[in-house]
C-alpha cells in the first residue's frame, strides 16, 4: 500500500493473495486496506489529554463493482458522522473514474479505565469537522 501525500489516502494494485478463484477481490480486504487507510488518518489528529479509547462498532461494506486482480485502487478516508460518543468513518474506493466500494466504520469511545461510554474531546471533535463529508 503506498501512502500519497496526504494522510487520508492510499493506492494499491490489487495482490494476487486478495482476489477468490473467480479473480474478484475479497470482501475483507476492502476492510482490511480501508482500517489501514483509516490508522493512517487517525494518526495525524492533534494529541489530547486522557483521550478516550476508540474501538469498532459497526463496519459494513458497500460494493458498486468487484475489483480484480492487479487493479489500481484509490483509499480515500472520510469523516461522516460526529457523535457524541462516536464517529462514523466513510472509506471511498474508486479505481479510475468509477467508484468500487464503501466501508462504513463506527467507532465508539470509551474511558480507558473502565470502558465506560465516554463523549469525544472537543479538541479532536473541532479536528474530524474539518473533514466531515
Amino acid at each position: 500500500m503506498s501512502r500519497s501525500k496526504r494522510p487520508d489516502v492510499a493506492e494499491i494494485r490489487v495482490p494476487f493473495r486478495d482476489v477468490d478463484m473467480t479473480g474478484q477481490m475479497f470482501l475483507a480486504s476492502y476492510i482490511s486496506y480501508a482500517e489501514s487507510v483509516l490508522a493512517g488518518f487517525w494518526s495525524s489528529r492533534p494529541d489530547v489529554d486522557d483521550e478516550p479509547v476508540y474501538s469498532p462498532s459497526k463496519v459494513s461494506c458497500f460494493l458498486h463493482r468487484p475489483l480484480h486482480y492487479d487493479d489500481p485502487a484509490t483509499f480515500t478516508a472520510a469523516v461522516d458522522k460526529i457523535g457524541v460518543r462516536s464517529i462514523g468513518f466513510l472509506i471511498l474506493i474508486d479505481t479510475g473514474e468509477e467508484r468500487a466500494a464503501e466501508v462504513e466504520i463506527i467507532w465508539q469511545a470509551h474511558t480507558p479505565e473502565d470502558q465506560s461510554p465516554a463523549s469525544l474531546p472537543e479538541e479532536t471533535r473541532d479536528w474530524l469537522y474539518r473533514f466531515l463529508n
